[in-house]
């Protein structure tokens, strides 16, 4: 089955009880069972609800795994991935992260006994060096937030296999549409189901997606012990989402790249990080692992100074100064102050987050308009 087709029909089928082709909303905390310890396959939607179902068998559909969970947030898979870990144990992280991510591992979980080593992933040695006896997670993001360095999966997850530990992969970036992180042998994906797949800003979820049935009995216990869940209305929305990720994503790709390609020719840029670049670091791995370069640029403004940012920031029109990204609507932000304000600064000037960098998402509005506002706001 095509990627499109499972986009809109994988894991999922018409109401049993109606014939109604759209998954309802099953909007019920509780469900009625024939006598004690006999229900219809749903006992309480913290453990699990229909709708939220169904959308976790889609989403497992076009990560091609066999198993979905959704949670309410992001964070909230990602929490449930580090919780799979005990004290003493040790996690490998690229030092080029979402920062919330960053938060979450050394504001919660380090006081837990949890280990972090934060590493540059475009060089597997660094990552090798960190390797040892207690090392059980690595965990990747490719593209990167916000610099978009790439990651080799493939050689990331041989290291892990070396090690015995899990590879996890933020796809959130590249979508299932551009990467599949498990046919290039990672044991986990994560998306923030925010971004792309729910495609329209007006959900907050995060999802992970595995093959092996060992761990995704331990997310289910997570999943179902810590309660994280997210809501009916929500896996409808994302649902409706995903059917026309395939039609948003190509053009994003195609606005990202006109973007790109005029930003690089633009007298106050500095520096553009777009992964179709030839000479953008590993975009051999982009061509390698990759569909499409995807609507992700981040740039930086030539003397590098802070007001010059958020000048230019303040000044766009289509361009909405707003958190988050992936919606259909271009999106700007300042990751220094914004995204990334929870890394301390040094460590930001270390991974290349300069006070004038610039993330954009690219949405899908006609491409001269979103030239047009770019060019207003850099005069």
């Amino acid at each position: 089955m095509k990627f499109g087709t499972k986009a809109i029909h994988g894991g999922l089928k018409p109401d049993e009880s109606t014939g109604a082709i759209m998954t309802p909303i099953y909007q019920t905390s509780t469900y009625i069972q024939d006598g004690i310890g006999n229900n219809r396959g749903y006992e309480y939607s913290r453990t699990q609800n229909p709708t939220r179902h169904a959308l976790e068998k889609n989403i497992a559909s076009i990560e091609n795994g066999k198993h979905g969970a959704c949670f309410g947030s992001g964070l909230a898979a990602i929490d449930c991935i580090i919780k799979m870990l005990n004290p003493g144990d040790e996690v490998i992280s690229t030092n080029d992260l979402y920062g919330g991510t960053f938060r979450l591992f050394t504001s919660i979980f380090e006081k837990y006994g949890i280990k972090f080593h934060f590493v540059g992933m475009n060089d597997t040695s660094a990552v090798k060096a960190e390797v040892n006896a207690r090392t059980k997670l690595i965990w990747v993001e490719t593209p990167t937030n916000p610099m978009m360095n790439l990651v080799d999966i493939e050689a990331m997850a041989d290291v892990a296999k070396s090690a015995g530990a899990l590879l996890a992969v933020d796809n959130t970036f590249a979508t299932p549409y551009l990467q599949n992180p498990l046919d290039l042998g990672a044991d986990l994906v994560m998306h923030s189901v925010t971004k792309y797949l729910g495609g329209h800003s007006d959900v907050v979820m995060g999802a992970l997606v595995t093959s092996d049935d060992i761990i995704a009995k331990e997310i289910y216990r997570i999943q179902n012990s810590s309660g994280a869940v997210t809501a009916p209305m929500d896996c409808f929305l994302v649902l409706r989402g995903i059917k026309t990720l395939h039609l948003r994503m190509d053009c994003h790709c195609s606005n990202g790249e006109r973007v790109a390609k005029y930003l690089a020719s633009h007298p106050k840029v500095d520096k553009v990080y777009w992964p179709g670049f030839e000479d953008h670091p590993n975009h051999d791995i982009a061509l390698k692992q990759m569909r499409g370069f995807g609507g992700m640029i981040s740039f930086s403004l030539i003397g590098d100074r802070l007001d010059d940012a958020h000048e230019v920031v303040s000044k766009t029109k289509v361009f909405a100064l707003a958190e988050s990204l992936g919606g259909v609507e271009s999106l700007i932000g300042h990751p220094a102050t914004m995204t990334h304000g929870a890394i301390p600064k040094e460590e930001r000037i270390k991974i290349g987050i300069s006070d004038s960098l610039i993330r954009l998402s690219v949405g899908v509005e006609d491409i001269e308009d979103i030239i047009d506002d770019l060019k207003q706001a850099l005069a």
